[in-house]
């Protein structure tokens, strides 16, 4: 045999023996490959389905959530501040208390943040609260025609619907899950029935001038307890909100008795309504303080006269006087509040709107009043502003809806 032809033989056996080995391992190597992808596509189905069961969780949890916190609003609504008022639910007397004796809390948180004007119309007060004709007008008056759309100011249940010739004439009465209650009176037709259930913005009445009513007006009042509070210290009219979200009332006592003192914040301002024969020596006797110290915050002077039922502030940056003299009995002076009484003046929202506002000194806060079709972007737009700023400055979010007559702050 000839070498070449050796070689060629030699060429042959070395390329079948690669070719064999090459076939080899693919052979051994392709099960384990297989079973490499099945183990992974295993623990990534694992993964995804306890990613979707987390996901499945947090919903189920939020859905429990919000049904949670929808039966809750159902149940304050069927018993509205029923921590307060008890079972007391007179259907005859504007005051539920008038047969008998009502405990003030020492304080009481009121949330007034989703308050409706109870009109459509531009707002005109024609009467304000306070004395009138040697008599107490408890409420103010809002002026609109007969037949006008009345609406509540917040949600609630329906108290009192009646008729009183020498008074109120057609009025209605609703207690709110805040503590709240409001009167409507001078009614031309009542659109519900007690023990109704009504949100805020519902129509509840027509307009009217019944009773005892020298032209057509919406008389509209505020209680806490029976006892009348002025509606205009609450709400601010011409803007149509409240001047502040969360009001805080205070049940003031000195030497353990009823004072005519109200607050109006959780800085404990405190304030004295004027009564016949106050004197500004007086009243700085009673709140331990000084008649020049009582001029400055008032801005009044040593000779001015006192109207009834007039405002005097009696502390400074929110700290009380308090004096320590003593009673024969050995009573302590003035004991602190923190909850609940009667009303607060513009002057203490301001200051307390100075501590709390993030908006610049010395600007004044704008409001929109909802109407049909408007949108957060609409807004916010027509405003120069943004929805992320428009929800933070209301304390809602991108999807609240929007109800008509509602109050947005826009700057």
């Amino acid at each position: 045999m000839s070498i070449k032809a050796l070689l060629i033989i030699c060429c042959s056996v070395v390329f079948v023996s690669a070719g064999s080995a090459q076939n080899t391992d693919k052979k051994g190597t392709s099960p384990k490959i297989t079973s490499h992808t099945k183990l992974m596509d295993e623990r990534v189905s694992e993964l995804m389905a306890d990613r979707v069961g987390f996901k499945k969780d947090i919903t189920l949890k939020a859905l429990a959530e919000l049904s949670e916190q929808a039966e809750l609003e159902e149940e304050e609504l069927l018993f509205p501040a029923d921590e307060l008022y008890g079972s007391n639910w007179d259907t005859r007397w504007v005051n539920p208390f008038r047969e008998g004796k009502v405990e003030f809390p020492d304080s009481c948180a009121i949330n007034c943040a989703s308050f409706t004007m109870p009109i459509d119309s531009m707002t005109r007060i024609t009467s304000k609260y306070g004395p009138r004709r040697r008599r107490m007008h408890k409420g103010i008056d809002l002026k609109v025609q007969i037949g006008d759309t009345i609406r509540a100011a917040f949600d609630g249940k329906i108290r009192i619907c009646n008729f009183e010739r020498r008074g109120y004439g057609n009025y209605v009465v609703i207690r709110h899950p805040n503590g709240l209650e409001t009167i409507y009176g001078h009614l031309s037709k009542i659109l519900v029935n007690i023990n109704n259930i009504v949100r805020a913005g519902d129509p509840i009445a027509l307009g009217g001038n019944t009773g005892r009513s020298t032209g057509s007006h919406l008389h509209f009042e505020t209680r806490f307890l029976g006892q009348a509070i002025n509606p205009s210290e609450i709400i601010d009219f011409e803007n149509g909100v409240p001047h502040q979200d969360t009001y805080v009332f205070h049940n003031v006592k000195i030497n353990g008795r009823k004072s005519n003192i109200y607050t109006s914040s959780d800085n404990q301002l405190v304030y004295h309504r004027v009564k016949s024969g106050d004197t500004l020596g007086k009243i700085a006797r009673l709140y331990g303080t000084t008649v020049n110290e009582l001029c400055r915050l008032n801005g009044l002077k040593s000779t001015s006269i006192l109207r009834l039922g007039q405002s005097i502030r009696c502390s400074a940056n929110g700290q009380r006087s308090v004096s320590k003299t003593r009673s024969k009995q050995g009573a302590s002076s003035v004991q602190k509040a923190s909850k609940t009484k009667v009303e607060a003046t513009t002057a203490a929202v301001a200051s307390l709107q100075d501590n709390t506002s993030n908006s610049k000194p010395g600007q004044t806060p704008v409001y929109h009043r909802i109407k049909s079709g408007d949108t957060l972007g609409a807004i916010a737009t027509k405003y120069g502003t943004t929805v992320s700023k428009l929800c933070q400055l209301n304390g809602i979010s991108k999807t609240t809806v929007l109800r008509l007559g509602r109050s947005i702050r826009c700057s």
